[in-house]
């Protein structure tokens, strides 16, 4: 037996894998325990930041409609203000009927509104626009609720530009009669009627205003539409 024995083999140095890698730039350093825990004080609060109701705008009352929503409101107006003209033209004209007795009972000249076609195709179609406006409303209305509803707008555009076409048309035919009716004409010995006719021509005459009125009023909407589908 050697009287000195061996010294004791040193401990072996353990390295932890991650610290190796962490050392290597392969592993990202974990975050310090301190930051990683939240304060036991803030925690009900993000609880009750998460559980609060969300608060978001009725589609109603969004302030990127308030423009689209005004010219809606007036193309609704102008509809009423449209439907006026348009029904008491053919109001006037369905009865501008008049007769004139000459020396006896049995002899009468009588002017109808029939009698012209021009003035039947102003009355028709007067009718039919005023029945048109009365129909048109409610989609009218449904926009100035919903503006974003570009196919309502869509439809009432082109209804209004087949109105505007029709209307100019009877209008401008019911013009030439009244005014040949004012005014005869010398050369094909057409003599003006409405010196013994006053009745007949003033509905007539009255008729022909008021319509070209419903025109503009429809042109107006025309550009109203067309405004505001340009923006969207």
């Amino acid at each position: 037996m050697s009287t000195s024995e061996a010294a004791p083999a040193p401990a072996a140095t353990v390295i932890p894998i991650d610290d190796v890698a962490r050392h290597h730039g392969k592993v990202p350093a974990p975050p310090p325990a301190a930051s990683s825990a939240a304060p036991p004080a803030a925690a009900p609060a993000a609880a009750a930041t998460t559980a609060a109701p969300r608060k978001t705008g009725l589609p109603f009352f969004r302030r990127a409609d308030r423009g689209s929503r005004c010219v809606a409101l007036i193309d609704f107006v102008l509809r009423i203000a449209a439907f006026g003209p348009t029904l008491a033209a053919a109001i006037a004209t369905a009865t501008s009927d008049e007769t004139l007795s000459v020396f006896t009972q049995f002899f009468q000249f009588r002017a109808r509104f029939d009698d012209f076609p021009a003035l039947l195709f102003f009355m028709v179609a007067n009718a039919i626009a005023a029945g048109y406006l009365v129909l048109s409303l409610p989609f009218s209305a449904a926009i100035v609720l919903r503006p974003q509803a570009i196919g309502l707008r869509h439809l009432l555009l082109v209804c209004d530009l087949i109105m505007v076409g029709m209307l100019t048309a009877a209008a401008a035919a019911a013009a030439a009669i009244v005014d040949l009716a004012h005014s005869g004409n010398v050369r094909a010995n057409w003599v003006p009627i409405c010196m013994q006719f006053h009745g007949f021509c003033q509905r007539t005459s009255g008729s022909v205003v008021a319509s070209f009125l419903a025109v503009l009023v429809f042109v107006f909407l025309v550009i109203l539409a067309a405004f505001a589908i340009r923006r969207r």
